[in-house]
């Protein structure tokens, strides 16, 4: 099938049986069915285009040597080093001469300042050592999980100890940022193995702008290998093995851990409660492995990471600085917090909702999405590396070239704009972008979010607009959810199927 016979707007739709309101499932695609994005897709057809044509039975088969791991794997390297040149102006000069000139090149990397500020120069072990010249009680330590503290200081440990500071700086960030490639390509071939019969879906994170642009900013790419590995073991019905490495993901950023909250809802809906506890008791224990031993040694140095990011004030990125420096609030960090809270859980109860109400269980990757961009967007900070979180899941969640690159075109220019403003306020003549202008750009962030939430949102209530369903797909990413009986459903109806028949919940 061509690109001119297939468009979005001709999805095939489920048949619905008369009288009833229910929807019959199409019959699932033989297992070594592959989904190429130029047949379905209106934007990876017209690119194909330009690179020859859609792929052929050699690329579809992966009988050659350029099999799709290794495209993949080779986009992302490649992808990847465009961002490490992109950092050059501050390698050479910017990160260590000029008050501005990290910002005006719109280079910035904590990498190379933490270095010496975290006291890996002068050999300090994480969460044991007290940062040197620290005066505020609640930065005495790193502020950071300990499988990144430990991730650090293994590049700390391979810096060479000979040569000036801007030296070893440099090293510093270079070998944090092979480190950080290969967390990379761990992440987009776990996507691959997630959606077996879609491996290309994961060429949206291979190629997105955010991953040449936000990698070597700070060390997020280790959790987000972590938590793709975690999900691609889910995929392939591993379940203690998916929560050990989420377990581990949660140990290098607070994120992963809300995942846990759709798995555990769908595992509901489909009684398949078992296997999330399998995956739950791998996470605690894999989370304990790395931690306890921290908090037996130091608890206040372990503490840190939590203890920082509850005395966080408002911060850039997030709606909060619009209303905080518009003087339209005046709240107390407590207060922030307390609303922050109430916030995601409002966000996470109407996930909920969707996950036991939905006339047809919705996929994780879809719930797993909506609820980091619930965190992301209610949080009182957001990084410009943040997006990083959802790349990879937005690739699993809305696998469509158009929406994903509507979203990463707000977050490139969020990008640009938080260091012209950075700029705008360090310089003397005031050369960046203003404050005001920078508000809009947060406000550009968040509605790119937005839009993709009420897309995939669209297609959980919808789904015969889901494009991973059009093949009779149900939940490739599920697991053991996937083509699974539901066993509990709001309102008792679900689709009326052999795999799901209506049901009266207990």
């Amino acid at each position: 099938m061509t690109s001119s016979e297939r468009d979005e707007a001709a999805a095939p739709e489920p048949d619905r049986t008369p009288g009833e309101g229910t929807l019959t499932l199409p019959t699932p695609p033989p297992e070594d069915t592959v989904v190429v994005p130029a047949d379905e897709d209106p934007v990876a057809a017209a690119s194909s285009e330009l690179l020859g044509g859609a792929p052929g039975r050699r690329a579809l088969l992966g009988v050659s040597w350029w099999t799709a791991a290794r495209v993949l794997a080779v986009c992302t390297i490649v992808v990847f080093a465009l961002g490490m040149v992109q950092k050059i102006p501050c390698y050479n000069s910017g990160w260590f001469y000029g008050a501005t000139a990290q910002y005006d090149h719109a280079c910035y990397s904590d990498i190379p300042h933490l270095f010496t500020l975290r006291g890996f120069s002068i050999g300090n072990v994480p969460y044991l050592d007290k940062l040197p010249g620290a005066t505020d009680p609640h930065m005495q330590y790193l502020e950071y999980p300990v499988v990144t503290g430990l991730f650090m200081w293994v590049a700390g440990w391979l810096t060479p100890s000979s040569g000036g500071d801007v030296h070893r700086e440099q090293a510093f960030w270079l070998i944090n940022s092979g480190m950080l490639m290969v967390c990379a390509v761990v992440a987009v071939i776990a996507l691959m193995r997630t959606h077996r019969r879609r491996p290309w879906d994961a060429l949206l994170f291979a190629l997105a702008p955010v991953l040449a642009l936000d990698s070597t900013i700070n060390w997020d790419l280790l959790a987000v290998a972590l938590t793709a590995v975690g999900m691609a073991c889910w995929a392939n019905r591993r379940a203690p093995w998916a929560g050990a490495f989420l377990g581990l993901a949660v140990a290098a950023k607070l994120y992963p851990v809300f995942l846990l909250g759709p798995l555990l809802l769908l595992c509901w809906r489909a009684g398949r409660m078992r296997e999330f506890g399998q995956a739950l008791a791998g996470a605690i224990v894999a989370w304990l492995v790395v931690d306890l031993p921290f908090m037996l040694l130091n608890f206040s140095g372990w503490a840190t990471f939590y203890s920082f990011s509850q005395t966080r004030g408002i911060d850039y990125g997030s709606f909060w600085l619009i209303l905080s420096q518009n003087g339209l609030i005046n709240l107390s960090v407590s207060t922030v917090n307390t609303v922050i809270a109430l916030l995601l859980a409002v966000c996470c109860l109407g996930i909920a909702w969707l996950a036991l109400a939905a006339q047809r269980r919705p996929r994780l990757a879809q719930l797993a999405f909506l609820v980091v961009a619930a965190f992301v967007l209610t949080n009182k900070v957001y990084s410009p590396q943040y997006v990083l979180w959802l790349t990879p899941l937005a690739a699993l969640a809305r696998p469509r070239w158009r929406d994903f690159l509507v979203w990463q075109s707000c977050e490139v220019i969020y990008f640009l704009a938080i260091w012209y403003n950075f700029a705008y306020t360090s310089s003397t003549n005031q050369k960046g972008l203003p404050t005001d202008w920078y508000h809009a750009a947060i406000a550009v962030h968040i509605l790119g979010t937005l839009y993709l939430c009420v897309i995939v949102i669209r297609d959980v209530l919808l789904p015969e607009f889901d494009v991973v369903r059009w093949d009779g797909s149900d939940d490739p990413s599920g697991g053991v959810l996937d083509m699974a009986d539901d066993a509990f459903v709001i309102g008792g109806k679900s689709y009326d199927s052999p795999m799901y028949a209506d049901v009266t919940p207990s």
